[in-house]
């Protein structure tokens, strides 16, 4: 699962790969995974001058990778141990596609992300770097 979260905690932008839709209880623990992390993250952004956090906690089999942007827009990304190489290409390829979509000037930044080719762009990434 992958989330772009605000520099308020405020979700931006969520994308699970093919979850049946039933699974509600497995993607609500994935959140709370995810926005328990965000305190691992905000602890880790003053250790380093990375924007790639790279691995910033676990839970049981699921590991949470980080990237910060220079605006402090979070990307998060839980996942089963993928390889370090891939994660940063898909945060730093995401990262450009974000750029993209915010230097729009009727882009509101705190907003959550609703374009459909950033959706559609996330998803080929996500393919490209993890299947």
């Amino acid at each position: 699962s992958f989330y772009i979260v605000g520099k308020k905690d405020n979700p931006l932008y969520e994308y699970t790969p093919s979850q049946k839709k039933e699974d509600l209880n497995l993607l609500q623990q994935n959140q709370f995974f995810v926005h328990a992390a965000l305190d691992m993250v905000d602890e880790e952004i003053w250790k380093t001058n990375s924007m790639y956090l790279k691995t910033v906690d676990k839970f049981n089999d699921k590991v949470i990778s980080a990237y910060v942007t220079a605006s402090h827009i979070r990307f998060m990304l839980l996942h089963e141990g993928k390889s370090e190489e891939s994660v940063k290409s898909f945060f730093l390829e995401v990262h450009e596609l974000y750029i993209k979509i915010m230097t729009n000037p009727l882009c509101d930044l705190d907003a959550p992300i609703v374009s459909p080719a950033f959706d559609t762009k996330v998803r080929a990434a996500a393919r490209k770097y993890f299947q």
